[in-house]
């Protein structure tokens, strides 16, 4: 039973980190998309 309660805080904590991490993997791209944008507009002129 303590060993249950165990896995289910082990679970939860590790999908806190992974939904974080998503995250910022999202906004990364994002970033790197816009980045982009804007180097290939200023090279195009």
């Amino acid at each position: 039973m303590a060993a249950e309660l165990d896995l289910e805080k082990e679970t939860a904590v590790h999908a806190q980190g992974y939904s974080r991490f998503v995250a910022l993997l999202k906004w990364g791209t994002i970033a790197a998309a816009v980045i982009t944008a804007l180097v290939v507009l200023i090279i195009a002129n």
